[in-house]
Parts: structure tokens; sequence; C-alpha cells
């Protein structure tokens, strides 16, 4: 009876053991809120290739692809259908959460589980070799003096992510709601941001500095500042921060997950000590240098505050500029 006993305890905790090393789930299902080829399949992929071949899950990652209000979709699937569901992870990024922010899900950030950040592109503000502007404060004293004085641009339409970067540094700055209002802003399409400064069609752009890296090692745009929270590693370390400049603001497109709002709390521990995992394996952090992203881990309860801090200094923005009510 005894030896049973022990043996019952030993099993016991080589199954948590076990559930701590790998999914809760044997099937393990990765949603990607957007198209194939988008930012959001790419993460999907990558991770669920990384998973199998580092030894984490036994089988293949099925990859779902669930396109539609940029990310409304599937986050209504998920809070509607497999809340509960151990086995899901769904690929997020700073895209996602600003369209919570802006109150264009249906739901909070509390009816989902946030598992984990692994990486993220860097944001950074750009100007022509020739531009007057050497820094962010010549930027913004200039655009103080006239916020129409310079027109600028990015990826994202006014009220997204790159656009709302843009403000968060020029509010930094000191310019006031109404100021910040009357900055010029265009919306480009990915990959002619940077065709389009160039050509002097644009005179500051605020985008991720992975999308326009070449550019920048080329010497053919200039980077004023990137919104990291310390310097780069090569071929960046170079390039000031906005903190070093005295603007208290970093802007990372991270790319993360979250999973149904009802999972188990044993689940998703499994699943953030799962993710953590891959992230300190070699093969990720080389997929993320080859993918010119940064490797940044938060993970759990840290994680989860850091996306509501997040939501909560985007919704203010938003609000101030008139985005949202």
């Amino acid at each position: 009876m005894r030896k049973g006993g022990r043996l019952a305890r030993a099993g016991g905790l080589i199954a948590v053991v076990t559930l701590l090393a790998s999914f809760a789930s044997p099937r393990v299902e990765c949603l990607a809120p957007g198209g194939p080829g988008s930012g959001w399949d790419f993460t999907c992929r990558t991770v669920g290739r990384l998973l199998q071949e580092i030894g984490i899950v036994d089988r293949p990652v099925q990859v779902i692809n669930m396109p539609g209000g940029i990310g409304a979709v599937a986050f209504s699937h998920v809070a509607e259908n497999r809340s509960r569901d151990a086995g899901l992870l769904v690929a997020t990024s700073t895209v996602g959460i600003t369209q919570i922010a802006q109150r264009r899900y249906p739901g909070d950030a509390d009816r989902m589980r946030w598992v984990a950040m692994l990486g993220a592109d860097i944001g950074v503000v750009l100007v022509r070799p020739d531009s007057p502007y050497r820094t962010l404060n010549d930027l913004f004293a200039a655009l103080k003096a006239d916020p129409t004085a310079v027109v600028t641009g990015g990826t994202s339409g006014a009220g997204g992510y790159d656009h709302l970067r843009l403000l968060l540094l020029a509010r930094a700055a000191g310019m006031s709601t109404e100021e910040l209002r009357r900055i010029r802003w265009v919306q480009f399409d990915g990959g002619t941001a940077v065709p389009q400064l160039i050509g002097g069609h644009v005179g500051v752009i605020s985008l991720d500095i992975g999308e326009i890296s070449g550019f920048v090692e080329a010497g053919q745009v200039r980077a004023l500042g990137v919104l990291s929270d310390a310097r780069l590693p090569p071929p960046f370390a170079a390039l000031p921060t906005a903190r070093e400049q005295g603007l208290d603001v970093v802007g990372i497109n991270w790319r993360g997950f979250y999973t149904g709002g009802r999972v188990a709390d044993a689940a998703y521990t499994a699943m953030v000590d799962s993710l953590n995992r891959l992230y300190e394996s070699d093969k990720w952090q080389q997929a993320m240098r080859q993918h010119g992203l940064q490797a940044i881990w938060r993970g759990g309860p840290e994680f989860e505050a850091f996306v509501r801090q997040h939501i909560a200094q985007l919704r203010g923005l938003s609000q101030e500029l008139g985005v949202i009510r």
C-alpha cells in the first residue's frame, strides 16, 4: 500500500513536470487572423514549425487562417466557440491591440488569456539623408512651430499604429492635442513608404525597422531615432533611441499569442512555459535575426499586465485625437 502510494505520487509529479514542459493538449492549433503571407500567418507558421523541430510538440501544429476585421473575426470565433480550448494559440501583435484599444473587436482584453510575446519589430522615424532634421528634437521643434510644416506617413491609416507612434513622440515632445491633430499624415501601401520618402513626396516616415533595414544600412535614409527600450544590436547599434533624446516612448510591433479566456490555469501555464522554451532555443533566436526582428520575451502575468497597460495608453491617445469617443 505504501509502495503504491509512492508510485502514485511519483506518477503525479511526472505528470505535472510533463505538463509544464509541453502543451497540455496533444493537438495544438495556431489560428492566424490574417491570410497566407500576412504577419500573423508568419508568426503561426514559424512558431508551429519550430515547436515540432525542437520537440516541444510531437506532431505538426495545424495553422488555420481566419482573416477579417484586422483580427476581429478570429477574436469573436475564439470567444464564442473555443474559449476553453487548451490546444489553441492565436497570433496577435500590436496591430491587434490597437484595434482592441479603439474598441473595434467584440470585447476587451479580459475576454482572452494573453500567453506570451516572443519577438518584435522596432519602430523607427526616418528622413532623407539631406533632411534638415538631424534628431527627433529637431523634427518636433519644427512641428511645434508649425504642425503642418512637414508631411509625415507610414503604412497604417490615421489612427493606426504607425501614426500613433509618431503622435506619442510628438506628445512626449510637448505638443498639445490640437497640434497633434494638425500633423499631416499620409498612408502608403506596404513597401512604398520608403520610395515615397526618397522621392521627396513625404518628409518623414514612421515604420518598423525590419521592413526597411536594407535602406538604413545602404544610407538611403537616415534614422532620427528608434523606439526601443535600449540600443539595438548590430547593424543598428549606432542608432539613438528616443529615450536617449529625452522622449520616453517605446514603440514596438510585438509578435505574440493569446488563447481563450476560460482556458484552465494549468493549461495556460503549460503554454507559457512551452513558448518560453521555444524562445530560449537557438533556432528561435536565429529565426528572429533572419527576419529582421528582435527577440523579446514577456510571458504569463507579466505579458497580461503589459497588454492591459498598452491598451490603456493607446486608448487614451485615440480618445484625445478623436479616433474614438
